[in-house]
């Protein structure tokens, strides 16, 4: 099923999340277990997030250098394929312009029709510090607009190739917001009208970037509205959970850490966090089901602790 039919379905408070895979190497078990705790609260999706190649350098005994390209997380179709499998919840795997080719991301985007995934997150991401050369054959879509535009164009049966009889593609697409401006807009309003042109290339949603003060995401919706955009907007929520998150979140980010959670947090012990983080999430995810927004969108790192306990009494709101 569609995601925007899931949210435009919903009438009663639904939580969706989204996991990042494991590292290289690393076991799928602890996030299928993530999963089968959440599966208790009936997600109607789950984000599954993916990340660009990294290149790094090896010198060989000849004093050359090799060069080594890698992705750090590999594995989202795969990890997507196997949650629907297992557990009857539609994902959403994220793509990205940066680190794969428009080749690269037909494949990828042929895959997932195959596996009867329907949904798909269109990002820019970042480099990871690969480049990969660009040649007339080979190219890579600079920006969100021009993944989205791709996906358009292959829902209407239109490849990289001609091909004959090309069947077209059924995604849905989702694109990011924010709230508080992307950090490379030069204001909100351009930005704000910049997602108006991933939605008119396409977009069938907006999934927004986590945000701690309530009135900023609400004001974003207002703007959205008055330029046109109607489609569903999700609003984005993280837990805070250690005293570190009051830098990392920002610089990662770029999200403003309002100043009495980021005063209580610092008069606090660290064991104390999760609890402040756990109230100030609870009095948003209030703000917003009393603001008519009924599916909710939590981004979870490693632990689905924290949101589990959240969301048991999120239902108690409804």
């Amino acid at each position: 099923m569609k995601v925007v039919d899931l949210l435009q379905n919903n009438d009663s408070p639904s939580i969706s999340y989204e996991i990042v895979p494991p590292k290289r190497g690393g076991s799928i078990s602890e996030i299928l277990a993530i999963i089968e705790e959440l599966s208790e609260f009936d997600p109607p999706f789950v984000d599954v997030t993916s990340h660009s190649a990294q290149v790094y350098y090896e010198e060989q005994t000849n004093g050359s250098w090799r060069r080594h390209i890698k992705r750090k997380r590999p594995g989202t179709l795969g990890m997507c394929a196997a949650i629907k499998g297992r557990f009857g919840i539609e994902t959403v795997p994220h793509l990205l312009c940066k680190g794969f080719t428009r080749e690269e991301s037909e494949d990828a985007l042929i895959e997932l029709n195959y596996l009867g995934i329907q949904n798909v997150m269109a990002l820019r991401g970042d480099d990871g510090g690969y480049h990969k050369p660009v040649s007339v054959d080979r190219t890579r879509n600079e920006y969100a607009i021009d993944l989205v535009k791709q996906i358009s164009d292959m829902n209407a049966g239109h490849y990289l190739e001609e091909l004959i009889d090309a069947a077209p593609t059924d995604f849905c697409v989702g694109v990011a917001g924010y709230p508080e401006k992307h950090f490379e807009a030069p204001n909100i309003t351009w930005d704000v009208l910049n997602l108006k042109r991933k939605v008119d290339a396409g977009a069938d949603y907006v999934t927004s970037q986590m945000f701690f003060d309530t009135s900023s995401f609400l004001s974003f919706v207002e703007r959205c509205r008055d330029v046109g955009i109607t489609v569903p907007i999700v609003p984005g929520l993280k837990i805070l959970t250690s005293k570190r998150q009051l830098q990392t979140l920002p610089a990662k980010f770029q999200v403003e850490i309002p100043e009495s959670l980021a005063a209580e947090c610092e008069a606090a012990r660290d064991d104390q966090i999760p609890e402040i983080g756990i109230r100030w999430a609870q009095k948003q995810c209030e703000e917003l089901l009393e603001a008519g927004f009924m599916n909710l969108h939590f981004y979870i790192i490693q632990t689905p602790e924290h949101v589990s306990k959240l969301v048991r009494s999120v239902r108690k709101m409804a």
